[in-house]
């Protein structure tokens, strides 16, 4: 009699992970009056080191952290983005 093999489950694609997914949702917060874009960065994909500008502490690579920049300036798209800082996320929270 020929025995039946069971299959074992295949390890999930790193592409697909929640992490991965959830870390390009970006959202709009307000604070005192200033809208604010909001990213959310997984510890796999945080690649370096920033210093946050809630704490002044380093946010080491491999850290999740949240990524923000102004949604309303005056200069334009192109200098809010390039005005983006990489805050711990409970700073921002905090802040």
């Amino acid at each position: 009699m020929a025995r039946s093999r069971k299959r074992r489950p295949s390890r999930p694609d790193p592409d697909d992970s929640l992490d991965r997914l959830l870390s390009s949702w970006k959202r709009s917060e307000v604070r005192r009056g200033v809208e604010w874009t909001v990213q959310p960065v997984s510890a796999v994909q945080a690649q370096k080191d920033y210093i946050c500008p809630g704490c002044g502490r380093t946010v080491e690579s491999g850290t999740a952290h949240l990524v923000v920049w102004r949604a309303d300036g005056v200069l334009g798209d192109a200098a809010d983005l390039a005005a983006r800082r990489h805050w711990h996320t409970h700073c921002w929270r905090i802040a």
